[in-house]
């Protein structure tokens, strides 16, 4: 993917991919001291628009992740989301893409710290099609890198650090034959996927992690949970989980910006029901699909439109 000439926002500006450098000894790249989002756009051929997915409640969690990083953000949550409306229209994308606003400490010296370090700010959009390329569902396994905890990093911030965890949770699976990773919390609870929030349906009832059990507090987890409890009226149970209650469940699925919803075939080797895709997933993911396209006017105000004002006649 060349994205010499993509134009991103960073420094205040927007500019060239190619001309927004950032130093060898910068302070976010040598420790980890930054925090991110990803926010999806979703092109409607059709109609010739770019839906952008959930801007202000990316921009929302980015702050807080922000907070916990005593980082302060150039600009309100509203101002980012219409500052990634120019930014997209100005790349004039017809495809579905996907954003990276990101904030991080930008000094270029040694030394680990937090406070006095100066902050950037940055949004880089670009193509995008899928984060997992699978047919049949996914084929995963527990790792045995174990979900960082609170204790040590908050995980429901998106810091940059902390993906190092869920690196290597994905490289240990996929090197020995396996889609995807299921990590488990310090005490052996299941927590979530690499870079996924995790779903299990039994007896139809609908059953997550909640936020104690160090998962990330995913917008597309919340908005399934709203389709789930609006639309089809499927009761949720937030609680830890048992790794063995994954063996046990009728369907499985994962959550996430990046991979919307994407339904799992099995774990260790055991096949989840029939292997196949379920009928709860199946019609949560179809809901969920036509939302982020605008086809469900009651979730209208889920997406932003990137073009409609600009092609509005005079």
């Amino acid at each position: 993917m060349n994205l010499s000439r993509t134009v991103v926002y960073a420094g205040g500006v927007f500019t060239a991919y190619e001309d927004a450098k950032v130093g060898l000894l910068t302070h976010g790249l040598q420790y980890g001291t930054g925090c991110f989002e990803g926010i999806r756009g979703y092109w409607d051929a059709a109609e010739r628009e770019l839906w952008l997915l959930q801007l202000l409640e990316h921009y929302e969690r980015l702050a807080l992740s922000a907070k916990i990083l005593t980082m302060k953000l150039p600009h309100t949550p509203s101002e980012m989301a219409e500052l990634t409306r120019e930014l997209v229209a100005r790349n004039e994308f017809e495809t579905d893409i996907y954003i990276r606003p990101c904030i991080f400490k930008a000094a270029e010296d040694i030394g680990v710290r937090l406070h006095g370090v100066p902050d950037a700010f940055a949004i880089i959009p670009i193509p995008f099609k899928k984060y997992l390329d699978v047919t049949g569902g996914l084929r995963t396994c527990t790792s045995s890198w174990r979900r960082v905890d609170d204790s040590c990093a908050p995980p429901r911030a998106k810091i940059t650090g902390l993906y190092v965890n869920s690196a290597l949770a994905k490289s240990e699976a996929q090197e020995n034959g396996f889609d995807e990773a299921i990590m488990l919390s310090h005490d052996g609870h299941v927590a979530e996927g690499s870079a996924e929030n995790i779903f299990l349906v039994r007896r139809g009832v609908l059953y997550t992690p909640d936020p104690s059990q160090n998962v990330l507090e995913g917008c597309t987890r919340r908005s399934i949970m709203e389709i789930a409890r609006n639309e089809f009226s499927i009761p949720i149970v937030e609680r830890s989980i048992d790794r063995g209650e994954l063996y046990c469940a009728d369907e499985i699925f994962f959550t996430g910006t990046a991979i919307g919803v994407l339904h799992v075939a099995s774990v260790d080797r055991r096949e989840v029901g029939d292997g196949a895709m379920g009928p709860i997933t199946r019609k949560l993911s179809e809901f969920y699909d036509r939302a982020v396209r605008a086809r469900e006017p009651r979730y209208r105000d889920w997406v932003t439109p990137t073009y409609a004002e600009r092609r509005a006649p005079v």
